[in-house]
């Protein structure tokens, strides 16, 4: 991978020049946007139970998940991932939008955004100590929370999905919608692949489909990345020495995702109902939130190449693969416009006026 080579000895070489220079690196990296205090908290709250304790998960939702309620008229739910700034509120926003956007659905969809907060957002909001809370980047790969309690991430989104799964309270439901984008979207495609809900679901009869939109990375199943020319070969750990370590491989991986073999993981992912949504202008190679890792790099250069490459990956090793990918032509990395687009309406709401542009 000569593209991955010549990348990572200018990124060590640029590193080198501002500390030679004296530019305050580590300053600059605490001054980064995901490094900042949530500016609004979710207003909902989620009581969320494991066998490694309890915590309480902050969300934003259309209707009460906390209580008892019978709620007859909702038949699709629609959970939306913030990215990496831990901006639920302005994904819940998105997610109003889009609903408006689809009139048909809008009576009957129950939305939900749950937030992903850390120590610095619990500090600055002065929030109650049982609020779950990760590290900056944890969350997007299924880690343990910080505190309350060793919640993984996918848990938390079990939790949601184990309410939705209640047939006393959800009686008419029959599709829900899990959709992430950037960080939001690294999250939905590693839970695509390791959540274990989907079978609980299913034996209420609802349907679960995955929207993942402009992941800087994915999970991949062995050591192969995209070549130059399109095809794929192992990339020599000695390289890339975090190249086939979660979250982009195995290795590593979070207690969470090691119920099953990866094998028997992938078997189960490649059956599922998952949606790829690309921003067609989404080609910046030194956008500021791009993962410029090695192992993030080795994907690809940019997230456009990184999502069409991993497509490809999955259609070599499963011919039979049934997953759509759809490219938003003219969007860069966009939540809104992304999820709002008429390939992001037909994903989220099956709206069928939208349905014929993604085709």
């Amino acid at each position: 991978m000569k593209r991955l080579r010549i990348r990572t000895l200018c990124s060590g070489w640029l590193a080198l020049c501002l500390v030679v220079c004296g530019y305050p690196v580590q300053a600059a990296d605490e001054q980064a946007p995901n490094r900042q205090p949530v500016k609004a908290v979710a207003d909902r709250r989620l009581e969320v139970k494991t066998a490694a304790g309890t915590g309480v998960l902050a969300l934003y939702a259309s209707h009460p998940l906390e209580s008892d309620d019978t709620q007859a008229d909702i038949e699709r739910a629609v959970l939306v991932v913030h990215g990496r700034l831990r901006n639920a509120d302005v994904y819940w926003r998105s997610a109003q939008r889009a609903r408006q956007a689809a009139p048909a659905q809008g009576p009957h969809t129950l939305l939900v955004v749950p937030q992903f907060l850390t120590e610095r957002d619990l500090a600055a909001h002065r929030l109650a100590p049982d609020t779950l809370r990760w590290s900056l980047g944890g969350w997007e790969g299924g880690e343990a929370a910080m505190g309350p309690a060793p919640i993984s991430s996918f848990e938390a989104i079990d939790a949601i999905l184990a309410v939705l799964a209640d047939r006393r309270r959800f009686p008419k439901l029959t599709q829900i919608v899990i959709a992430g984008h950037s960080g939001g979207g690294q999250v939905v495609q590693r839970y695509a692949v390791v959540g274990e809900a989907q079978a609980r679901l299913a034996a209420a009869g609802i349907k679960l489909r995955y929207v993942v939109a402009n992941p800087s990375s994915y999970l991949y199943f062995n050591a192969e990345r995209p070549q130059d020319d399109g095809t794929f070969a192992p990339l020599a750990a000695r390289s890339c020495p975090s190249v086939d370590r979660w979250k982009y491989g195995w290795n590593g991986a979070p207690a969470y995702a090691r119920r099953l073999a990866p094998e028997e993981y992938e078997r189960r992912y490649t059956v599922r109902d998952v949606v790829y949504l690309l921003g067609g202008a989404d080609i910046d190679p030194q956008h500021p939130a791009l993962d410029k890792s090695c192992a993030g790099e080795a994907q690809g250069p940019h997230r456009l190449a990184r999502g069409r490459a991993y497509v490809s990956y999955l259609r070599l090793r499963h011919p039979e693969l049934r997953q759509a990918v759809h490219v938003v032509a003219g969007v860069g990395h966009d939540g809104e416009h992304m999820l709002g687009s008429a390939c992001g309406l037909a994903a989220l709401f099956d709206e069928p006026s939208a349905i014929p542009a993604c085709k």
